[in-house]
């Protein structure tokens, strides 16, 4: 983050808050936890991550665990295609 502009550092939140309200819009966390690691990569992105109440790591940090079970391709389009379809909306 500190490397970027102050333009491109706005930019970047203005992205994010954009894809926090489609997430929102969507899925209808009843939180949404958002992080970002710099320890191993060399590039900014940020994880959104919609949490809700009495599900699995509610109260806690959010772990990228290996054993929850991942979507297909064709789910993956679908989540996919509802968020664009929110974030089209503005």
């Amino acid at each position: 983050m500190l490397e970027l502009s102050e333009e491109d550092r706005a930019a970047f939140i203005k992205d994010v808050v954009t894809c926090a309200n489609a997430i929102h819009a969507v899925f209808h966390p009843d939180k949404l936890n958002y992080g970002m690691y710099g320890d191993t990569g060399h590039h900014l992105h940020m994880h959104l991550v919609p949490k809700y109440k009495d599900e699995f790591e509610w109260g806690g940090t959010f772990a990228m665990d290996p054993n929850i079970r991942k979507l297909n391709e064709a789910e993956c389009e679908e989540v996919a295609a509802k968020l664009r379809t929110q974030i089209a909306k503005g």
